[in-house]
């Protein structure tokens, strides 16, 4: 059996992996599921954004030898990422020419491709599962208004929730101005918004099955963890 680590950007993130994914990917063949939070972010004097890809490099290669049978997942948001030449991400800055819906998949490929390349070609490279986010984790929480309105103890939020929903195609296309980013969205909605208590009760209660069904990009990455956990090498 397998471990799985899931080195994620934040709090929210991490209670959501611990919560809802753990329950669900342990019941399909992992022994341990645990979240990570990226480069020690509880140690750091500032928040916000996605550190530097030399940093976090460095810390998803540690994993990855430490222990060879782990499976190292990773959550982050696109939005955030450094794309500069100076610690910008793989694939960030390429990425933001190409349509919205391929941006997240090719961000993923290009990380996957720097990890792998760094580590040799005795590395396997199933080990390694990013899921590029592509603007913030509310955006899954969009899946179902009803269940994120009732979350909130704000029911009667579920019409103006549907609405911003209704604008897109799917939930991960909400979009990524600073002003209108998911969480902005529903911050101008719920003044007593808090991410890290809000954001995991929300996901409870809509459910992975309709977070996967809503939002696809998001469950290609659980399928492949899915089918590593069941794997038996």
């Amino acid at each position: 059996m397998r471990r799985l680590l899931v080195s994620v950007e934040g709090q929210t993130e991490e209670t959501f992996v611990r919560e809802v994914l753990r329950p669900h990917l342990e019941a399909r063949g992992y022994f341990a599921v645990n979240a990570r939070l990226m480069g020690n972010v509880r140690q750091r004097s500032g928040r916000g954004g996605v550190r530097r890809w030399p940093e976090i490099s460095r810390d998803l290669r540690r994993h990855l030898v430490e222990d060879p049978r782990v499976v190292l997942g990773v959550m982050v948001d696109y939005y955030g990422m450094p794309n500069s030449a100076d610690g910008g991400w793989p694939g960030r800055e390429a990425a933001s020419a190409l349509p919205a819906s391929q941006r997240g998949a090719a961000v993923e490929t290009a990380i996957a491709d720097a990890v792998a390349s760094s580590l040799g070609s005795s590395f396997d490279r199933r080990r390694f599962v990013p899921c590029v986010v592509m603007h913030e984790f509310e955006a899954l929480l969009f899946s179902d208004c009803t269940a994120f309105a009732s979350a909130l103890e704000s029911l009667d939020l579920a019409p103006q929730l549907q609405a911003i929903r209704d604008q897109f195609e799917t939930p991960e296309e909400i979009d990524d101005s600073p002003v209108t980013a998911p969480s902005k969205r529903v911050e101008g909605l719920v003044r007593r918004y808090q991410k890290p208590l809000h954001g995991p009760l929300a996901a409870r209660a809509i459910g992975l099955a309709t977070i996967v069904r809503e939002c696809q990009h998001f469950g290609r990455w659980l399928t492949r963890l899915e089918q590593l956990g069941r794997a038996r090498s």
